[in-house]
């Protein structure tokens, strides 16, 4: 699709792989064959994995978030400690 771009994430490359994107796995299409598969119990099951996985990314992004500036508290806490203990 167009305006979509592949984003890289560090837990998969090192498996050589970019991670799907709900889009990819709502837009993803099988081929036919007789006596196959419902196509629309396949189309309803891939949105809801795409929904499910959707939510799940924006979780990890909020915990990354949170992860720097529990990070960058730290630093500045240890800083600042680390400025008091010397001029004592």
């Amino acid at each position: 699709m167009a305006g979509r771009r592949e984003e890289r994430h560090p837990l998969n490359e090192a498996h050589g792989r970019v991670p799907l994107r709900p889009w990819q796995i709502r837009d993803r299409c099988f081929n036919v064959r007789r006596r196959g598969l419902d196509p629309v119990e396949i189309r309803t099951f891939l949105h809801r994995v795409a929904d499910e996985l959707a939510v799940a990314q924006t979780a990890l992004v909020a915990v990354q978030e949170e992860n720097v500036r529990i990070k960058n508290a730290l630093r500045e806490w240890q800083s600042a400690q680390s400025a008091n203990h010397r001029y004592r």
